[in-house]
């Protein structure tokens, strides 16, 4: 009989790297046309005005402005930018 517990190999030892998904830029902050206002996976805040949509669901600016946080239809969140602060 063996006296020594057999090293196992473990199925967990892994870890993939961050995806820095988040807000970027919140409500009130000046930004410029193309600066990245939220990465996420899906669409869970929506594009309001001055706002576009990536491939990969980025939000961006299109114009120079101050961001805002707003409510969209179905107590869903949309971001809007406005050339002067709301």
């Amino acid at each position: 009989m063996a006296h020594k517990k057999g090293s196992g190999s473990t199925s967990n030892k892994q870890d993939s790297i961050g995806k820095r998904r988040g807000i970027k830029r919140y409500d009130g902050q000046r930004i410029n046309a193309g600066t990245i206002i939220v990465r996420q996976v899906g669409n869970l805040i929506h594009a309001g005005e001055n706002v576009s949509c990536g491939r990969d669901y980025t939000l961006f600016a299109t114009i120079d402005g101050y961001v805002k946080f707003e409510p969209h239809i179905g107590g869903r969140k949309q971001v809007s930018v406005y050339a002067e602060r709301q």
